[in-house]
């Protein structure tokens, strides 16, 4: 890690007041060439009033250039573990370039993206994964991202990984002992079926770690509702509806709509990507066919599919909808939900129910029935109730070693229950605690992988 003293602006510049962050272990004198106090001896956790200015020479007097407050934290009991101060100024631009330039002047350098995070978790501050979560908090947009993100920073997930690891850790210890008496045939140190149970226990725990993580992309990225139906059964009405807001353009004329249209909202707390697209029919029309294939397509992306009807639907197009709600013709993937549409004038038919379950009456037009579909959307996203301490996985890289390391134990399982010698049980341990360290960066991380992690941080954070 470079020892430079790194500075940057930390929040947006245009509002009332910025801030400035100084960090590293020539921070305090640095800044006190430039305020109006001494700040070399001041103690952690004070604020101190005064202002910046240009250092005086032979010819010219101080310049003041702001009224500030500076607050001081002491290594190792800061952000970064070092020594590190943070301005409290005017947010002006010319301000905020001109303390930049001075400290720069007085010998620090410009953080790169990341680098306060960074040091911080080279400091042992925070684990990788903690550090990570700061960049989601950071971008979270609604309640359940600001959740997961915030029970990832309070460590909650590296706790868990950590109670898994030291079991691995445990036996390990006892298969390697045993080859420490490999002269000795008969000696075992783990009872077989004992470590058999135990590492079935963590591979369901690290499997539900993983499965975990699409659940957390649909939150994270907000899940895909696509609102399908006939042409001119009020799919776009429907969405300006929801959106409380004229995104589509509304019209009696069939074929309005050519193209996918989407945008979102939150229903409690998760954000839902609503996709309202062309009306299903058959056509000669060129460019709304091509629209109606896009149809197809949202539908196989989505999570939730609204099809809206407005009179008893055929058997052929029943079919052709329930089709295109399963993966493989078996396997679940999406969830349909019938909504009858302009019930104040239409009536749901029973002859419906018939054919399926019957359907949620709305009218897009009038906004009655909107707040039980709300509720229906989130039900059916099947998203579970969350707090700060949920343990949702929202990190590709995180994915990715659970995944690694739930190969690793499959062959684990597969050796106790082949008896395979413990020597090669062992390794296949080994690698599992290895992914499992890659998530937190309990061992050494490459260089290449942190500054691939950080890169994508805020420059002040």
């Amino acid at each position: 890690m470079s020892n430079d003293t790194i500075c940057a602006l930390a929040t947006a510049p245009g509002g009332a007041l910025g801030i400035i962050r100084v960090s590293g272990s020539h921070a305090l004198e640095i800044l006190s060439h430039l305020f109006t106090k001494n700040l070399t001896t001041a103690p952690g956790f004070t604020i101190h009033y005064g202002h910046v200015v240009v250092p005086c020479d032979a010819v010219y007097p101080h310049q003041v250039i702001d009224e500030v407050l500076v607050s001081i934290f002491r290594t190792p009991h800061s952000y970064t573990g070092e020594d590190m101060a943070e301005i409290s100024c005017h947010g002006s631009r010319y301000i905020l370039n001109k303390v930049l330039e001075l400290l720069q002047q007085q010998g620090c350098r410009m953080a790169r993206p990341g680098e306060f995070t960074q040091r911080a978790y080279l400091n042992d501050k925070m684990d990788l994964s903690q550090a990570e979560a700061v960049a989601d908090l950071i971008a979270s947009t609604n309640k359940a991202t600001h959740n997961i993100a915030l029970s990832q920073l309070r460590g909650h997930f590296s706790s868990d990984l950590s109670r898994l690891r030291k079991q691995l850790l445990k036996l390990t210890s006892l298969l390697e002992l045993e080859l420490d008496f490999s002269d000795h045939e008969d000696l075992e140190f783990a009872n077989r079926s004992e470590l058999l149970n135990l590492a079935q226990t963590i591979d369901a725990h690290i499997t539900r770690l993983a499965h975990s993580f699409e659940t957390g992309q649909a939150i994270k990225q907000g899940i895909p509702v696509a609102i399908v139906g006939k042409t001119n059964v009020g799919k776009s009405t429907l969405l300006n509806r929801l959106l409380k807001d004229d995104r589509a353009i509304v019209s009696d004329i069939h074929g309005t709509t050519r193209d996918t249209i989407e945008d979102t909202i939150d229903i409690n707390g998760i954000t839902f990507r609503f996709i309202d697209t062309a009306g299903i029919r058959q056509t000669t029309d060129e460019v709304e066919q091509i629209g109606i294939s896009r149809t197809y397509a949202a539908i196989s992306k989505a999570r939730i599919v609204l099809w809206l009807i407005d009179e008893t639907p055929t058997e052929a197009e029943v079919a052709d909808i329930t089709s295109r709600m399963s993966r493989d013709g078996h396997v679940p993937a999406r969830t349909l939900i019938p909504v009858w549409n302009k019930s104040d004038i239409l009536p749901p038919s029973h002859v419906y129910c018939d054919i399926i379950a019957a359907p949620i009456p709305i009218s897009a037009k009038t906004g009655h029935g909107i707040e039980a579909l709300e509720q229906a959307i989130y039900a059916a996203a099947d998203i579970p109730t969350l707090s700060d301490s949920n343990i949702i996985v929202t990190n590709a890289r995180h994915y990715e070693a659970l995944c690694r390391a739930h190969d690793s134990l499959s062959r684990v399982l597969s050796g106790l229950e082949s008896g395979l010698s413990g020597d090669l049980i062992a390794e296949d341990l080994r690698l599992t605690l290895t992914h499992l360290a890659e998530i937190t960066g309990g061992l050494i991380t490459p260089q290449e992988t942190l500054n691939s992690i950080f890169s994508s941080f805020c420059v002040g954070k």
